[in-house]
């Protein structure tokens, strides 16, 4: 941007463009900075839950170990521990909040069903299979709670750099851009008062050497 720029009509009409445009941009920002923290709160709130919830899941789940290790030994629980079958995969999927692309996890795999667990239901009893079904909803919500944790973290950058544009815009291009604009129609101003009264010094001395010739004769 130049700091002098030419005093022309079409320099002032460039400089109120981009005047024009900067605000619009800053509008639209400041639109996007507001939707941006409303979401993050929203996610804030669901991480809140999840947190909660995952621990009072996490409480019962260790519960319900406690409770089965009274019933079996260790080497029992151990065994049927080691003889479930690999926890199922991850299928990541991507949300788009105002550009923000925020990863959606999925399990690949559907909830497994007693006897697919991979121990065998002979020698156990229930209290194996409520510490199972107890630590595959722990599983369940750690995986909703790593999303939103995920997604609260990508917000809080693009929040913050969308902050600085909009600063940028309000504190530092804008005025120098309203400051260029006022600068070029200054000037402009002075030049048609300055051509103005060369004007009329023009035509005061036409009308006087008009009346000079006109007496002479």
């Amino acid at each position: 941007m130049a700091e002098n720029p030419n005093p022309t009509r079409m320099e002032l009409l460039k400089a109120k463009t981009r005047v024009k445009l900067a605000r619009k941009g800053h509008k639209l920002l400041k639109q996007k900075r507001d939707a941006l923290v409303l979401e993050f709160f929203k996610i804030l709130g669901k991480a809140q839950d999840l947190r909660t919830d995952l621990n009072t899941r996490m409480r019962g789940a260790y519960g319900s170990l406690a409770v089965a290790q009274a019933y079996h030994s260790m080497q029992e629980i151990e065994s049927a521990s080691l003889a479930v079958k690999r926890a199922p995969g991850v299928h990541v999927e991507v949300r788009n909040i105002m550009g923000v692309k925020i990863p959606v996890l999925e399990t690949s795999e559907p909830k497994k069903p007693l006897l697919t667990r991979g121990y065998s239901i002979v020698g156990t009893s229930a209290k194996i299979d409520e510490v199972a079904d107890s630590f595959e909803h722990v599983l369940d919500l750690i995986f909703k709670l790593s999303e939103t944790e995920n997604g609260i973290r990508r917000l809080i950058l693009e929040i913050e750099k969308t902050k600085r544009r909009v600063n940028s815009l309000e504190f530092v291009m804008i005025p120098r851009l309203e400051s260029q604009a006022k600068l070029i129609s200054f000037r402009l101003e002075e030049m048609e008062r300055d051509s103005f009264v060369m004007l009329k010094t023009i035509k005061r001395k036409l009308e006087k050497n008009a009346e000079e010739k006109k007496s002479a004769a």
